[in-house]
C-alpha cells in the first residue's frame, strides 16, 4: 500500500523530476482534466473530490517516508489544484495553458489563505488545501480575463 500512496503523492513519478517538481507535477493534471472535460460538473467535481481524499491519505503518507513536511516531491496537491483551476472550463487549449500558467503563479505566491495554511503544516490536509485556495484564485483570474475577452479563453 505504501509504494500505492507514494505513487500517488508524486503523480507516478513525477514528482521526482527536477528542477520545479510542482511544475512538473501540475503537467499530470492535463490528461486529467482532458478525461474529465467529458463529463457534467457534478462528475467532474466528484472526481476532484475523491482524488482530494487520496491525496490527503497519500501525501501523510509520503511525508511520513520523506521525513518532511510538504516535501517537493509530493505534487498530488498540483494536480489536484490544476483540475480545480480548470473546473467551470472548456477543455479548450488556451483555457488550458492559461489555466496552468495562473495556477503556478498562484501556488508560488500562495494569496490568503493559501500560505497560512502552507505555513501551519497541517499534514496531508494541508498540503492539499493549500493548493485549493491557489487554484480558486487562478479559477477566479482566469474567468474574470475570460469575461474580459483576453487570452483566447473561453466560458462554457
Amino acid at each position: 500500500m505504501k509504494k500505492f500512496y507514494l505513487a500517488v503523492a508524486t503523480g507516478l513519478g513525477f514528482g521526482l523530476m527536477s528542477p520545479a517538481s510542482g511544475t512538473w507535477g501540475t503537467l499530470v493534471g492535463i490528461p486529467l482534466v482532458l478525461i474529465f472535460s467529458h463529463v457534467s460538473h457534478f462528475w467532474y467535481f466528484v472526481a476532484m473530490a475523491l482524488l482530494f481524499a487520496l491525496g490527503v491519505k497519500a501525501a501523510s503518507e509520503a511525508e511520513r517516508h520523506y521525513g518532511e513536511a510538504d516535501d517537493g516531491r509530493i505534487v498530488i496537491d498540483e494536480i489536484v489544484g490544476y483540475m480545480v483551476t480548470m473546473w467551470p472550463f472548456p477543455a479548450h487549449g488556451w483555457n488550458m495553458f492559461w489555466a496552468f500558467i495562473l495556477f503556478r503563479i498562484f501556488d508560488v505566491i500562495k494569496p490568503f489563505p493559501a500560505r497560512r495554511i502552507d505555513e501551519a503544516k497541517a499534514g496531508g490536509l494541508g498540503v492539499m488545501a493549500d493548493d485549493v485556495f491557489a487554484a480558486i484564485w487562478a479559477l477566479a483570474a482566469l474567468w474574470i480575463l475570460c469575461r474580459l475577452g483576453w487570452f483566447g479563453c473561453r466560458l462554457k
